[in-house]
């Protein structure tokens, strides 16, 4: 019987030590660039702000001059802009997991297009308008549009497999849209208000949809953060999951909850954004590998510097007025997402 060398030990000793220290790193890194973009999306804009003025704002309350005001303004818009690209970061790694396709983000499941159908036939038929009534109509369309896949795609004998749910996905999203035109063609007053916020942007944000956002991220990430380890045993095939006794069908159905929530909430208020999941999950695999329990927190922080850098960029561009976040990511997502893949393997789920 040949005996396993002894250096192996040694080797697998080291390599398990160097993961905290490249968390450690990189959660660094992460942070520097999340105070950078923050410290961008403070500043420049159609009237762009010094130093001093950016310090004066944060800092000092009591001065009142016209810059300090204007940083004050923006502060909501950066952080609603940091919580809704953290709620797509982590929303998009819990649908790539749960569908085991790495090129899958929260529109997988159709949930953006029911969420569009909702709203849609919100403004058509109930005539919404307010932040509250876009949440509420979107997450239900949202919700029920997942359900609806997610009981389409575990009909069979061998029940929620992530091909079938990709493939029920996509049909239900194709249905939707029909249905969505169908319901706005004929209304031109729902027209031109969906069309503004089916464009994504993030000038929405006020500190009233921050604080009616942030329970949703909130329990849409605790339920990330207690899928993980069971997400990372899923990693290794649906049999292996069992055989560690790992629950796969409820596990899959919270964790796309917990994504629907994430992604139906920020988009409720933002609108469709995209790219966002699938660059920011993408990028923190190739740094930190697969492990969720690290994918799910780099994804939520490099998210958000995503989404606030691609603000700025389009309030720079569009300047005095501004290009819409969506527009911006899918010309900046799109090409890296691209450079990504030529470079680099994608990272294994």
């Amino acid at each position: 019987m040949t005996r396993r060398p002894s250096s192996a030990l040694p080797l697998i000793r080291k390599q398990k030590t160097h993961v905290p220290a490249l968390l450690i790193r990189w959660s660094l890194i992460f942070s520097i660039l999340l105070v950078l973009s923050s410290a961008a999306s403070l500043a420049f804009g159609s009237r762009m702000v010094g130093m001093d003025g950016l310090v004066d704002g944060l800092f000092n309350p009591s001065v009142e001059t016209y810059e300090a005001n204007i940083v004050r303004k923006r502060i909501a818009r950066t952080v609603f802009a940091l919580l809704c690209g953290a709620a797509l970061g982590v929303s998009g790694a819990l649908m790539q997991s749960v569908t085991r396709n790495p090129i899958a983000d929260p529109s997988i499941l159709g949930v953006n297009t029911g969420a569009s159908l909702f709203i849609v036939s919100g403004i058509a038929y109930f005539n919404i308008s307010s932040a509250a009534s876009y949440m509420w109509f979107a997450l239900a369309g949202a919700i029920i549009t997942a359900v609806f896949v997610f009981g389409i795609g575990s009909l069979g004998k061998n029940g929620a497999t992530p091909l079938k749910l990709v493939l029920a996905g996509a049909a239900t999203s194709a249905a939707l849209s029909s249905l969505v035109t169908a319901v706005m063609i004929p209304r031109s007053h729902v027209m031109d208000q969906f069309r503004f916020w089916q464009v994504g942007s993030v000038g929405s944000g006020s500190w009233d949809n921050i604080v009616l956002f942030s329970p949703f991220l909130l329990f849409g990430i605790i339920i990330a953060v207690i899928c993980s380890a069971a997400l990372n045993a899923m990693a290794l095939g649906d049999e292996a999951a069992k055989g560690l006794g790992v629950r796969t069908g409820l596990i899959r159905l919270v964790s796309s909850l917990g994504a629907v929530i994430l992604c139906g909430a920020a988009t409720a208020l933002a609108g469709p954004i995209g790219f966002i999941g699938l660059l920011s999950t993408h990028l923190v695999r190739l740094i930190l590998g697969p492990d969720l329990r690290m994918v799910i927190p780099g994804a939520a922080l490099l998210g958000g510097v995503i989404l606030t850098a691609s603000d700025v960029i389009g309030r720079i561009l569009g300047s005095p007025g501004e290009l819409e976040v969506g527009v911006v990511t899918a010309f900046v997502g799109a090409p890296l997402l691209i450079a990504l893949a030529i470079r680099s393997k994608v990272g294994s789920l």
